[in-house]
């Protein structure tokens, strides 16, 4: 039944000239019929750069709007329009003008996980990979980081010279990973490093031996001669890690950190929206035309 799934995906794929994009917490089965496989950061550039007619993207709400964006002239397709993060929304109504008022030189600075309407509101888009350098490259001195606290709280220790303002939001998944849970893992792997990812709580940080997005997580794995690894981050890695390092074992905290969300991407909803070109996704004109502004300027400082 998969096998057929997939015949009938790349053939689909293939007339309509599609291209399919898979985030690294979707289904090990979106990733690996996916054309492209990466963190928000890659997927972003893939997407603008795509000559294909048609998106699929198999994420969540955010990255199709993205997607959407930075492809105004093309056909952007969710698997299942209902993904979503809850992140994306997680920035008071009012907030970023209240803190436009209160200081003169701000720049509001918005993590990539983030809804179309609070993009338009900010000043540059930041991913996980990204977000230090960017920071650092911005002229002001006042930063108003959203929505995710905790990526802010790990920015701000990196880039002490500002004034860097974090805003109480948080991916309720790296969130609800304990230190308790980390431990754990530890002493059932005490020779295995830590590997975390910045949205999690600033204590498990502490522990950490190496904190990085997804991507960078993925990479330290391949360029490390350890053969074993405590992962703290969406399961959804998972699959990239055993693909790229079919030797080496992975550990994560109990129960595994799982996103839902990510997971209704199958390789079903992949061929009904393909069939049916259903589930478009849609972005009003004005909307595309202010969110693209601090995606674009995202884009030209993180090169």
């Amino acid at each position: 039944m998969e096998n057929q799934l997939r015949e009938q995906i790349l053939k689909l794929k293939k007339d309509k000239n599609a291209v399919i994009l898979a985030h690294y917490y979707a289904p090990a089965e979106a990733q690996s019929i996916a054309d492209h496989v990466g963190d928000s950061f890659y997927l972003a550039k893939v997407a603008k750069n795509s000559a294909a007619d048609i998106i699929v993207f198999c994420g969540v709400s955010f990255m199709g709007e993205s997607a959407k964006i930075l492809n105004p002239d093309k056909k952007v397709l969710m698997p299942d329009l209902t993904a979503d993060c809850p992140m994306a929304h997680m920035v008071a109504e009012g907030k970023i003008k209240e803190m436009r008022d209160r200081y003169d030189d701000l720049a509001v600075v918005c993590y990539i996980n983030s809804t179309a309407e609070l993009k338009r509101q900010s000043d540059v888009c930041v991913t996980s990979s990204g977000a230090i350098k960017i920071v650092k490259a911005l002229p002001n001195k006042n930063i108003f980081f959203i929505p995710d606290r905790n990526l802010g709280k790990f920015v701000a220790a990196q880039v002490p010279e500002k004034n860097i303002i974090i805003n109480d939001g948080c991916c309720p998944i790296h969130a609800a990973i304990t230190k308790e849970q980390l431990l754990a893992q530890k002493r059932e792997h005490p020779t295995a490093p830590i590997l975390i990812h910045p949205e999690c709580e600033p204590e498990l940080l502490e522990m950490s031996d190496y904190i990085g997005s997804t991507a960078e997580i993925i990479d330290y794995v391949s360029k490390s001669p350890l053969d074993e690894f405590i992962v703290c981050t969406e399961d959804g890695v998972d699959y990239q890690l055993i693909t790229d390092n079919p030797e080496k074992r992975f550990y994560y905290p109990e129960p595994r950190p799982c996103c839902v969300d990510m997971k209704l991407n199958t390789l079903g909803n992949i061929l009904s929206v393909l069939e049916k070109e259903d589930n478009e996704v849609i972005v009003d004109e004005t909307v595309v035309r202010e969110a693209r502004r601090p995606l674009d300027r995202m884009l030209e400082l993180g090169r």
